[in-house]
């Protein structure tokens, strides 16, 4: 379901475009008061996420990111989408220092960085389709309402 306040946003996977991602993210979530802290989770989580595409997904053309911006009440949905190469082992992608490409002394800590600074991380993907990351924050509005 789409609500009025959903944004998507599409370009092309690379590495350059990371820092746009981080700074769409920021944007989105600035409206809803996150702390410095949500804040920097929230664009750390999109970092990672959209380096995973620029890495993985297509490693032998420039493909297209898909980041779709969500919210109800105070959480926010995240979903990164690519139609690449997918993953074939999810289970092991999540695991702590698992890489496709150790020749590029990658650490393996993506997912595991996703799911440290979100309150939901759900990874779907089909082999030759592509992979959508969906994370989810809960932005602490509490804090602002005790503010006012």
């Amino acid at each position: 379901m789409q609500y009025a306040d959903d944004v998507t946003i599409t370009f092309a996977s690379l590495s350059k475009n990371e820092l746009l991602a981080r700074s769409f993210a920021a944007a989105y979530a600035a409206q809803f008061d996150p702390t410095v802290r949500e804040l920097e989770d929230i664009k750390t989580a999109i970092s990672e996420a959209v380096t995973n595409v620029v890495v993985h997904a297509y490693p032998d053309r420039i493909g297209q990111v898909e980041l779709h911006f969500s919210s109800q009440g105070d959480v926010l949905t995240m979903e990164v989408t690519d139609r690449g190469v997918g993953i074939s082992d999810i289970q092991a992608a999540r695991e702590p220092m698992f890489t496709t490409k150790p020749e590029q002394e990658r650490s393996g800590l993506g997912f595991t960085v996703m799911e440290a600074f979100m309150d939901e991380l759900c990874i779907s993907s089909v082999s030759n389709e592509g992979t959508t990351v969906t994370m989810r924050k809960r932005i602490d509005q509490k804090r602002s309402m005790d503010m006012a």
